[in-house]
């Protein structure tokens, strides 16, 4: 009989940063179940991004239409990656409307994104118009490599 333990926190070790990267690669991917129903989990979505680099800024672009972005988006970045969580909430009178089709999608979503290196957190930025929310991260530039440094060999 095998026995099934639950793990804390698996975003803290750097295996868990991994393993939860690769998941949200998997979910990204265009696969879908049979009969149509995509293997994302019910009520939690991944946000769609485009990510790219302009000079010495990390562009992130989110697709986040619908949204507040004061109430329902919350952006942190710490142990050298971006987490960003939004909430598209469920409107009050949708009952009341008589729907013949209800495809729009609510409910948490979620990404993480790795950050370069020497990033100071601090100094990321970020802006939302339009249903996009754009996320700026300057990236300080690449360290010089050091000079190989010549070692006299004595003879005795």
């Amino acid at each position: 009989m095998s026995t099934v333990s639950r793990r804390e926190r698996p975003d803290v070790s750097p295996l868990g940063r991994m393993d939860k990267l690769f998941d949200e690669w998997f979910r990204s991917l265009p696969m879908r179940r049979p009969f149509g129903l995509a293997w994302d989990m019910p009520g939690e979505d991944l946000i769609r991004v485009d990510e790219y680099r302009d000079g010495d800024t990390q562009v992130i672009k989110a697709e986040l239409p619908g949204i507040d972005p004061a109430k329902d988006v919350q952006i942190t970045a710490a142990d050298g990656m971006l987490r960003i969580k939004a909430e598209r909430r469920i409107e009050q009178d949708r009952e009341d409307k008589g729907y013949t089709r209800h495809e729009i999608r609510y409910g948490s979503m979620t990404r993480s994104l790795p950050l370069p290196e020497d990033v100071a957190e601090g100094d990321i930025s970020a802006t939302y118009r339009d249903g996009i929310l754009e996320i700026k991260v300057p990236v300080p530039p690449a360290k010089a490599a050091p000079e190989p440094v010549t070692i006299p060999v004595s003879t005795s």
